[in-house]
């Protein structure tokens, strides 16, 4: 008796450090990811969930369900709550049963893979709805042709992080309700602004031949040009969610510590950017390789402070970077950061505050008719045979050598063994040469749009 006493003393008393805790980090804010993510090497809640867990059998129901509620400010607070949709009263996951769910990197993937799925759906329906939606307006227009801009044709474009991370902030004040299932409703009602399209009517001659008399004639013919615009997250946050600037701030804060925990790349800035920038390279350029490559350094006084949508290239533009190089490097043209960064916001890849969706690389590609396919971690030989070939591949990041959250490199050859890049954000880490068991170890694990490489030229 007096052990289980001493034992459920023990558990209180940790309950209510995680109280205290609680109620501190509403003050710290987002100083609070850090602890979370350092708790314990068994998962991002490894100390606290470990203790409940380890105590469960003495406790009892009663005493679990107060623990269970004691964390819930913490779970929220610890800026990871997307992860646990579905996890925040189950002590176990099917798929990993050995182990609390709050302690369950296995669980926490498998939730954040369900996150994602469910987002994908719902893009994808309100998508084919707007196609729909275009063919009806053709139809009463009296046009004779039409043609539809669709730069998501090749693959959606979606921050599911920040979907899943606006949400949390929309339902804070109501825990009980955060559910997969829940989110999918409150998508699903706005599913139909997730889309626009702008049109545009022309008039294109085309040339028709008389099959008797093999005489030639010009006929006039009125078409309608439909482009489709992604509103997205920024349309969410602003008219679904409405959310005020403490709930945005608490969502950018979700958002960067699940890409974090994740590795996924989602969010591409450089942690820290104040606004500064180097002095001008210059023209550069890189011939160690079977291919000459052209830099570009996105802190170029030249670059750094013009503008990535609302956010600049400084901070959040190394995907653009990244592409102006590759097509300066492999085409006749000569693409500079800025005009690569126009380009990727007037076509929807730019996502507000989390740099470029992953899309952009094969979109720029094939924009400048390069061939691109992607490349998975498990493809090594691939990526070599590719460099020894003289193409360049376009790999996206996590923490690790060249970042802290997302960041897209470009691996531009092979030298004694060892992989050459040309990183947007460092010319001294251009300039070393690098194992590629560490690129494929830190490139992104939840990469999308074929990544985390993509092979071009």
């Amino acid at each position: 008796m007096g052990e289980e006493r001493n034992g459920m003393e023990e558990f209180l008393q940790r309950g209510s450090m995680a109280a205290q805790f609680a109620r501190g980090a509403v003050k710290t804010g987002k100083a609070v990811s850090g602890a979370a993510k350092g708790a314990a090497v068994g998962g991002p809640y490894g100390a606290a969930a470990g203790a409940l867990w380890e105590g469960r059998k003495k406790i009892g129901k009663v005493i679990a369900a107060m623990a269970a509620l004691l964390l819930l400010p913490v779970l929220f607070l610890a800026m990871l709550p997307g992860l646990l949709y579905d996890g925040f009263l189950s002590w176990v996951s099917p798929s990993d049963p050995d182990t609390p769910v709050l302690n369950s990197s296995t669980a926490i993937t498998e939730n954040a893979n369900n996150i994602t799925f469910t987002i994908n759906s719902i893009l994808s329906e309100a998508l084919e709805e707007m196609q729909a939606e275009m063919e009806a307006d053709f139809a009463s227009s009296g046009a004779d042709c039409m043609e539809v801009v669709n730069p998501y044709a090749a693959g959606l474009v979606y921050n599911a992080n920040l979907f899943a991370s606006q949400y949390c902030a929309f339902r804070n004040d109501d825990y009980e309700s955060v559910s997969i299932a829940d989110m999918e409703d409150v998508l699903r009602e706005g599913k139909g602004h997730l889309y626009s399209f702008r049109r545009r009517e022309e008039t294109r001659e085309r040339t028709e031949t008389d099959p008797e008399t093999g005489e030639e004639e010009q006929i006039s013919e009125r078409w309608m040009v439909y482009t489709i615009f992604y509103n997205g997250e920024q349309y969410f946050a602003d008219q679904v969610f409405h959310l005020t600037e403490e709930q945005r701030a608490l969502a950018e804060d979700y958002a960067e510590n699940m890409s974090l925990f994740l590795g996924d790349g989602l969010l591409q800035n450089l942690a820290g950017w104040d606004g500064n920038s180097i002095p001008s390279l210059g023209d550069v350029s890189f011939t160690d390789g079977a291919t000459e490559v052209v830099y570009f350094n996105q802190l170029d006084e030249r670059y750094a402070a013009q503008p990535y949508g609302t956010d600049y290239i400084g901070g959040y533009g190394c995907g653009p970077t990244c592409m102006a190089m590759v097509v300066s490097s492999l085409t006749e043209a000569y693409v500079e950061p800025t005009e690569m960064a126009a380009w990727a916001y007037e076509n929807g890849y730019w996502c507000k505050g989390s740099g470029s969706y992953h899309a952009l690389i094969p979109g720029a590609a094939t924009n400048w008719g390069l061939p691109v396919s992607g490349c998975a971690v498990s493809e090594p030989q691939r990526i070599l045979d590719a460099l020894a070939e003289g193409k360049l591949v376009v790999a996206i990041m996590s923490e690790g050598h060249f970042t802290k959250g997302g960041h897209f490199i470009v691996l531009r050859g092979v030298k004694d063994g060892k992989v050459m890049v040309a990183d947007p954000a460092s010319y001294n880490r251009s300039g070393q040469l690098w194992e590629l068991e560490i690129i494929l170890k830190e490139a992104s694990r939840r990469a999308g749009a074929g990544g985390p490489f993509w092979i071009i030229g």
